[in-house]
């Protein structure tokens, strides 16, 4: 499964806040053997938002999108994700029901445009908060509050599936630049994905769908390069 991330907010373009939600979302749908094609941050506009998931939608079997929602000016996620697949936003029966039901609000203390999402979407109820998420033509709304997005997020989780992989890591002691000849044989030589991550040493990473082989590979490289103390 092949699956793209759309966070939206000004406040993570400007570095207000640190995107911490798609690093999550990331490592969760790694760990279900989903593949993560796209990470794209876009402003809170709904013109920038409908281009954006329109184009992703076309290329990948599911678009994932947090932040921007609720009643505010700035939270203009649904009406971009609306117009990205053509429909109008609307009042959702579902929504109002849940909220003023299990979510325990009042109807009267609903402000306009709470429960708005694009007609015919299904609601993902919000148990942290109070906005509601939605799914619509493989498009998956998310809050940006970080604990609303993943209590809503594992409500879909099984939704989102693929091979599994398995990782491991080997801490070289040696600059990167050293290392190409080796990454490349050790690469010719195992049927793996290869990352190498240069920092105060180089981390190397080896992804597979077989685990002996990603164990074999890291063996072999083991014995071809410095390691890190206690490495």
């Amino acid at each position: 499964m092949r699956v793209a991330l759309v966070t939206v907010g000004d406040e993570l373009l400007s570095g207000d806040t640190v995107n911490t939600n798609a690093a999550w979302l990331s490592e969760k749908l790694t760990d279900r053997g989903v593949s993560v094609e796209r990470v794209t941050t876009v402003p809170d506009d709904v013109a920038d938002i409908a281009r954006v998931v329109n184009e992703y939608r076309a290329e990948h079997d599911a678009v994932i999108v947090t932040g921007g929602l609720g009643p505010t000016h700035d939270d203009v996620t649904m009406a971009g994700v609306a117009a990205a697949v053509g429909r109008d936003l609307e009042p959702h029966a579902e929504a109002r029901e849940w909220l003023t039901g299990e979510g325990g609000y009042s109807a009267d203390g609903l402000v306009d445009g709470t429960t708005d999402l694009p007609a015919r979407a299904r609601m993902l109820p919000n148990s942290e908060g109070v906005a509601p998420g939605a799914v619509v033509e493989g498009i998956y709304v998310l809050p940006g509050v970080p604990s609303e997005m993943k209590a809503m997020f594992e409500q879909v989780a099984e939704e989102f599936s693929g091979t599994e992989t398995f990782t491991t890591v080997v801490d070289v002691d040696e600059p990167e630049s050293e290392l190409v000849d080796r990454l490349a044989e050790v690469q010719r030589k195992f049927d793996v994905t290869v990352g190498s991550y240069p920092g105060d040493s180089v981390r190397v990473k080896f992804t597979a769908t077989d685990e002996s082989v990603v164990e074999e590979a890291a063996a072999w490289l083991t014995s071809k390069v410095d390691l890190v103390d206690g490495a």
